[in-house]
Order: C-alpha cells, then structure tokens, then sequence
C-alpha cells in the first residue's frame, strides 16, 4: 500500500523502510469501532481498503461528520495531538483493510523530518486541507439547505452516494432517513 506514496517523500530508501516498519496492518470487518469516544486517541489510521465513518453521540442519536476511504488517514486529530477525550467515535462502515501508527511512532518520525521543509510543507498541507472540509461542511449547514447539502454530496463525494448506507448519509446531512427519501423523490421527479 505504501508504495504508491512513496514518490511524495524525498526520503532515503532505509529511512522509509524504518518508518514503514512502524506501521501495523489489521483486517477488520464492518462496524468495528477503532477509537471510542471519551478514548484518548493514540493511533493514526490509514485505510487501505474500505470505507470508515467518524461520529458522535448526541443524546442517544448518532450524527456522523466525515467518511473516510481508501488511502486516507484518519484519527480523532485534537485527541490525538493534545491528549484530550476523543469527543467522536472511529467506526468502519465496510469491511476493512487498516493500518495504524502509535502516536509516539509518529512523533518520532514527525521530529525527524520536520527539517525537511518539503514533508513539512505536505504536513501542513493535508493539516490545512482536513480544516477546510471541515469548515466547509460547517458552513454548508448553516448556509445551505439539506437537498442542497445532498447535491453538493453527490457533486463533490460521489462514492459516499455508492457505497455509505442511506442512514449514515441522512446522518451526515443533518436529517432523518424518511427525509433524505423525500429529498430524493423530489429530485427525481425534477428529472
């Protein structure tokens, strides 16, 4: 799986072996939870293959904030940089192919390379990336209906569309699951 990143790493091949030695792989099927909430979060995930949903509980109801998939990381950031109880809960949706890095393994690494101004930058890079998806789905819940929060799914994350179940997505958007089918009826029949 690492191969495919390796171009974007100007690392000596010994020392991109050490650190993908650090890395752990799991097979797991669907509906395992790789962090829960009020957990400190000390790994990193990286999903080789499947689909992986990031949620919380509010008041006995599940509301998802994110979908994961293939060759993404995920992790429970604020948990695992500040050592905070994780406030969402880390769950596949699909059978899984996961690999994961401890927290000090990474801190490692991250000490190494943060003189190499090129993987800095990529860090920095993805950090500021994963902050505007997260700001965008903020304000597209403020600013944005949930039938327009639909269409921006299927305009800008159509796998979620193909292979999330339709109670997550509701759950993404901010709605019940008989209300996500009226969203879909109407934009059918606008057809």
């Amino acid at each position: 799986m690492f191969d495919q990143f390796r171009n974007k790493f100007p690392l000596a091949d010994e020392k991109w072996n050490e650190y993908i030695n650090l890395f752990n792989r799991i097979e797991v099927p669907a509906k395992t939870v790789l962090l829960k909430e009020g957990d400190i979060s000390k790994k990193l995930f990286i999903i080789e293959k499947g689909c992986v949903r990031v949620w919380f509980n509010n008041n006995g109801k599940d509301l998802t904030t994110q979908f994961f998939f293939e060759y993404q990381s995920v992790a429970s950031i604020e948990s695992f940089m500040k050592k905070f109880p994780s406030q969402v809960v880390i769950e596949t949706i699909e059978p899984a192919v996961i690999w994961w890095i401890h927290k000090q393994d990474l801190d490692k690494i991250l000490e190494e390379i943060k003189e190499i101004s090129v993987l800095r930058d990529r860090l920095i890079d993805m950090l500021f990336q994963r902050t505007f998806d997260y700001m965008k789905y903020f304000v597209s819940f403020i600013k944005d209906s949930p039938t327009q929060r639909y269409l921006n799914l299927i305009e800008e994350r159509p796998q979620v569309i193909q292979r999330v179940p339709q109670h997550y997505i509701a759950s993404y958007l901010g709605v019940t699951t008989v209300h996500l089918s009226r969203i879909k009826s109407k934009l059918v029949h606008k057809k």
